[in-house]
């Protein structure tokens, strides 16, 4: 099962407005839904799952 970056919820809900213009960064794991400890700096931003490990803007921009 897939989550929702923004909220948490179950994939396929909507998107808040600020994540849509691309301003907010992702608090929950896409994989299983944990809260992430996210750091925001003037390049991007940085989140880790105590889970999953650690997600960067810089990685998701090479893609």
């Amino acid at each position: 099962m897939a989550f929702n970056v923004y909220t948490g919820e179950p994939d396929g809900t909507a998107l808040p407005p600020a994540a849509q213009l691309g301003l907010e960064p992702p608090r929950f794991c896409a994989e299983c839904g944990r809260r992430m400890i996210v750091q925001v700096r003037p390049d991007g931003w940085s989140a880790k799952c105590s889970r999953h490990g650690l997600t960067d803007s810089k990685d998701l921009e090479q893609r």
